[in-house]
C-alpha cells in the first residue's frame, strides 16, 4: 500500500525545513510522516540525513538501516549510513556500505570518489596501527625552543619567557588579519601551558571571589571570529573576569589553531583565573579527521600538532565551581555509584586518549535524554542519561546542577532535567550550516546563572573543514 497523501505532505514539509537548515523541525515532520506510514524507505533516509546534520550519528545509522531493510537496492541509504559511520570513525563499516552503494550505482561519480577516499583511509589506519609504538616518547623531549630563530622580517610582537597582555593583544589583531604568530612563539605557548595544566588536578575546584565574575563557554570549534564577538559583548578575560572554556576549542571550524593558541595564551597569563576543560575533540582520533591536524600542518608544522596533542591529553576533565556546579564537556556516567571523588582520583595521565569505554570516555562523550534511566547513544559513541540519573548524582554530591556542552542548542543553551542539567554551546551558526545562536553563562559570587545569547558574525571566505584530510568529512557539515 503506498504512502498516504498526509504522510507525503509531512515528508514535503520536512524537506522544506531541511532546506532552511532547521534540522530539528525537519526531524519532527519526518517523525510524523513515519508515524503515519512506516513502510517508505525515503522517510527514514531523509531523517537519517537530518540526524547527520545534528551529529546524531547513532540515530542516523539506525534510520539508514531501516531504509535498507525496506529497500535493499536503495543506494542512497547505504551511502548515508557510510557517511554516518565515517563520522564516528568506523571506517571499515563505512567501506562496506560505500562498496555496496557503488555496486548499486556504478556510474555515480561521487560515490566512486567517496569509496576511493574511504579505501585510502582504511589503508592508512592499518599502516599507522602496524607502526604504532605502545609508549611513544614525549613530543617535548629534546625540544629546544631557544634555538629556533625568528627572522628579522617578522612584524609581530616578540615573546620572551613570560606571557604579556601586549603579546596577546598583538596576537588577536594578527589572527583577525589572517596572519600567524611565529612557530617559535607557538611552541613556547604550548610548552608553557602543558607545564601548567599537567600539574592541575583532573577536576579543578574554584570559587568566584567577591567583585569577580566567571564566564562559562561551550564549544567554539575553530570559529575564531565568533569568539571575538563573544569577547566584544561580554568582555575579554581580566584579573576580575575569569573564563572557563568547556572543551571542543578545535576541529571543524578553520581557525582552530588561532583559538587554541589564544586560549592557551590567556591560560599562561592567568593560570589561576582562566580554566580549560578537555573536550572529545581534544583527542587524536578526532583531530586527524575533523581538521585540526591538517590545520596545524598547513599553518605551522607536524611538530606543532604533536605538541598540541600531548598538551590536550594533560588538560583537566572537569571543573567544580563553588561546590555547586560540576562542569564537564560530555555528561554523566554509566554507574550511579560514580562520584566527584572518583573524578578527583582519576589519573588522566595514565591514559592519554579516552578510548571506547571508561570514565574518561563518558566524561567527554555522553549526552542527556528526556527519558528516565540510561539509553544507547544517539551519536553511536558513549551513552545517554536521564533526569533521574542527574538528580541522583546532584543529590549524592551536594550539587545544584551539571553544566555541560558537546551539543548544538538552537538557542545556544538549554536547561533540562528539572533545572539540573544545563547545556551551553558557544559556536553560533555552527559550521556555517546550522541556524543556531551561541551562548555563554555568567556566574557571580552569589552563584546565580545568567544566560546570554549571541549571533554569528561574518568571517573570511574559508569554509569549515578546510583542513580536513579528505572531502568525506565535508559531508557532515
Amino acid at each position: 500500500m503506498p504512502a498516504s497523501e498526509e504522510a507525503l505532505s509531512l515528508k514535503k514539509r520536512g524537506n522544506e525545513s531541511f532546506s532552511k537548515h532547521d534540522w530539528l523541525k525537519a526531524i519532527e515532520f519526518y517523525d510524523q510522516a513515519i508515524e503515519s506510514y512506516d513502510s517508505d524507505p525515503t522517510f527514514f533516509c531523509n531523517r537519517c540525513q537530518a540526524n547527520i546534520k545534528l551529529e546524531q550519528y547513532g540515530y542516523a545509522i539506525a534510520d539508514a538501516t531501516k531504509a535498507v531493510e525496506l529497500d535493499q537496492s536503495y543506494a542512497k541509504a547505504f551511502y548515508r549510513r557510510a557517511v554516518a559511520n565515517m563520522a564516528i570513525l568506523k571506517s571499515r563499516e563505512a567501506l562496506r556500505d560505500f562498496k555496496t552503494a557503488a555496486k548499486l550505482e556504478p556510474n555515480n561519480k561521487e560515490t566512486r570518489l567517496r569509496l576511493t577516499e574511504c579505501e585510502q583511509i582504511v589503508k592508512r589506519l592499518a599502516f599507522e596501527k602496524a607502526i604504532e609504538v605502545s609508549d611513544p616518547p614525549s613530543a617535548f623531549e629534546g625540544l629546544n625552543i631557544d634555538s629556533i630563530s625568528v627572522d628579522s622580517s617578522y612584524d609581530g610582537a616578540k615573546l620572551g619567557t613570560e606571557m604579556t597582555q601586549d603579546f596577546i593583544d598583538d596576537m588577536i589583531d594578527r589572527f583577525k588579519n589572517g596572519k600567524k604568530i611565529h612557530r617559535k612563539y607557538a611552541f613556547r605557548i604550548i610548552q608553557a601551558v602543558y607545564d601548567i595544566v599537567y600539574k592541575e588536578p583532573t577536576m579543578v575546584e574554584m570559587e568566584v571571589a567577591k567583585d569577580h565574575k566567571l564566564t562559562v563557554c561551550g564549544d567554539t570549534h575553530g570559529q575564531y571570529f565568533d569568539l571575538m564577538e563573544l569577547f566584544r559583548l561580554n568582555g575579554f578575560p581580566t584579573e576580575s573576569h575569569y573564563y572557563l572554556f568547556n572543551g571542543d576549542f578545535v576541529d571543524r571550524g578553520s581557525w582552530s589553531t588561532e583559538i587554541a593558541l589564544l586560549l592557551y595564551a590567556y591560560k599562561w597569563l592567568r593560570p589561576k583565573k582562566f580554566f580549560l576543560n578537555r573536550g572529545n575533540h581534544e583527542t587524536d582520533d578526532m583531530n586527524k579527521v575533523y581538521g585540526f591536524e591538517g590545520e596545524c600542518k598547513a599553518k605551522y608544522d607536524e611538530k606543532s600538532f604533536r605538541l598540541f596533542s600531548e598538551s590536550f591529553s594533560a588538560l583537566p576533565l572537569a571543573t567544580l565551581i563553588g561546590k555547586k556546579y560540576f562542569v564537564l564537556h560530555g555528561g554523566l556516567f554509566s554507574d550511579d555509584k560514580t562520584s566527584l571523588d572518583d573524578v578527583r582520583k582519576l589519573n588522566r595521565h595514565q591514559q592519554r586518549q579516552p578510548g571506547q569505554q571508561g570514565l574518561m570516555m563518558e566524561m567527554l562523550w555522553t549526552d542527556p535524554q528526556p527519558q528516565p534511566g540510561r539509553g544507547p547513544s544517539k551519536r553511536g559513541v558513549g551513552l545517554q542519561f536521564g533526569p533521574d540519573v542527574t538528580k541522583k548524582f546532584c543529590e549524592a554530591n551536594g550539587l545544584d546542577a551539571v553544566i555541560r556542552s558537546h551539543e548544538v542548542r538552537m538557542e545556544g543553551y538549554e536547561v533540562e532535567h528539572d533545572g539540573r542539567c544545563i547545556t551551553v554551546f558557544s559556536a553560533p551558526k555552527y559550521c556555517d550550516s546550522t541556524e543556531n545562536k551561541g551562548a555563554y553563562i555568567n556566574i557571580g559570587p552569589e552563584y546565580k546563572l545568567e544566560y546570554q545569547k549571541f549571533d554569528a558574525v561574518p568571517h573570511p571566505d574559508v569554509k569549515p573543514m578546510a583542513y580536513a584530510q579528505n572531502s568525506l568529512m565535508s559531508l557532515m557539515t
